[in-house]
């Protein structure tokens, strides 16, 4: 996608949406900001009006806002991509806050040579390096210019995507269990996600049995993956902050199980039972590190409190909406039974394709105005720390949609190549 045509795509630049921008990454909240938005945040603990944070100058790009100026941000929906079946519609979504190719770069460069040297998409690296990972946290952490520290959240990142390259397709040829006999992706799904979340969350066996599970993790890229990732985010992360990734993590991949299930039962979902399971099923476990990667902490009770909860996972769930559009074409040509959200409204409502792919941009921005709704009132009430989490959050759904937009793993697609 040129310069031209992304600059084009519509961003949340509404009189409402610049507020929301301003009121996350900046104290000082409009005298009518309760009135406008509800009052999501009466219940957290933190009522005083908290002071500004020691940390990086934002870069929030905004356009032309109030009466008579919202057109402006709603441009016709980009050309469709070489190999797309179907175009995207506009969506509703902040900007990114910064593109640095530099930093990306240099992201990309350390992901490569990690991935090497620990066997991961060998015979692939071209994939892994076309995918552009590296542009994606960058532009997904603008509050962050340490290119280890990207690489850290880039690694997590990508050992989470391997899971499905590697574990959640069907029946691949090859495909065998730890124990090396053969086997079928979804026959050994469970099995092979216990694994990762020993990787992640070590497991202490009596000593007769220990070298086993050692040899079962030196043999697998994406329990490698998953291992290095982890001790090179304990150079920068909490124990707690760790332990918060586990846990979305872990609640991912209880998703992965269910949708193996419909697999297996040869069954589509019904709507809100596939939105149930993405939930979890999203980019959760992108998003918790978000402070880490920031050089901050929030607190457990801000996290896991439901209004905040509610707004993460609302944030989340949106990202992949993103993703599911975006990832239709690759989707179609993987040969075996995949899920996204038109392809579930189209079975459930027999509608189509096109129509199908237009309910999901009006749910993605259902969720972004929720979002909007009931994160300003949170930023207004919570910690320091809190409100630039939630202002992450904003940064990281404007950077998550213009890597979509971007990467050649969802564009660089054509009938018969073998680009899963």
């Amino acid at each position: 996608m040129s310069i031209l045509t992304r600059a084009a795509a519509p961003h949340a630049g509404t009189e409402l949406a610049a507020t929301v921008a301003a009121l996350l990454h900046d104290a000082t909240a409009p005298a009518d900001l309760f009135p406008r938005l509800g009052t999501a945040a009466a219940t957290l603990p933190h009522r005083v009006s908290p002071p500004k944070l020691s940390a990086p100058e934002p870069r929030y790009l905004l356009g032309p806002t109030g009466i008579g100026t919202t057109s402006l941000w709603r441009a016709a929906p980009p050309a469709p991509q070489a190999g797309a079946r179907q175009a995207i519609p506009p969506l509703y979504c902040p900007p990114p806050e910064r593109d640095d190719p530099a930093l990306a770069e240099a992201v990309n460069v350390g992901l490569l040579a990690w991935a090497a040297e620990i066997g991961l998409y060998e015979g692939r690296l071209d994939e892994l390096g076309k995918a552009d990972f590296g542009r994606l946290i960058m532009l997904a952490h603008p509050d962050c210019d340490d290119p280890d520290l990207l690489l850290g959240a880039a690694r997590a990142a990508v050992a989470e995507w391997s899971v499905d390259d590697y574990y959640c397709e069907e029946d691949a040829p090859g495909d065998t269990a730890p124990d090396g006999t053969p086997s079928s992706a979804a026959a050994e799904l469970g099995p092979r996600l216990e694994l990762a979340a020993a990787a992640m969350d070590p497991a202490h066996l009596p000593a007769r049995y220990a070298p086993r599970l050692e040899q079962a993790m030196q043999a697998d890229p994406i329990l490698r993956a998953f291992r290095t990732s982890f001790a090179h985010l304990a150079g920068y992360a909490s124990p707690a902050q760790l332990a918060r990734l586990r846990t979305e993590i872990a609640g991912w991949f209880i998703a992965l199980g269910a949708e193996a299930g419909w697999r297996a039962a040869d069954r589509m979902p019904p709507v809100w039972e596939y939105l149930t399971n993405r939930q979890p099923h999203s980019f959760l476990p992108c998003m918790a590190p978000i402070d880490a990667v920031g050089g901050y902490e929030l607190g457990a009770p801000e996290y896991t409190d439901p209004a905040v909860r509610r707004v993460v996972t609302t944030a989340a769930l949106a990202a992949q909406m993103v993703n599911d559009l975006y990832s239709m074409a690759r989707e179609d040509l993987s040969g075996g039974r995949e899920f996204n959200l038109p392809t579930v409204l189209a079975a459930e409502e027999g509608c189509s394709r096109a129509d199908a792919v237009l309910r999901t941009a009006q749910i993605h921005d259902e969720l972004m105005h929720r979002f909007e709704r009931e994160a300003a009132p949170l930023a207004a009430a919570g910690s320091p720390q809190l409100r630039r989490f939630l202002a992450g959050l904003w940064a990281w759904m404007g950077g998550n949609r213009a890597w979509h937009a971007d990467s050649r793993r969802y564009h660089d697609i054509a009938p018969g190549e073998d680009d899963r």
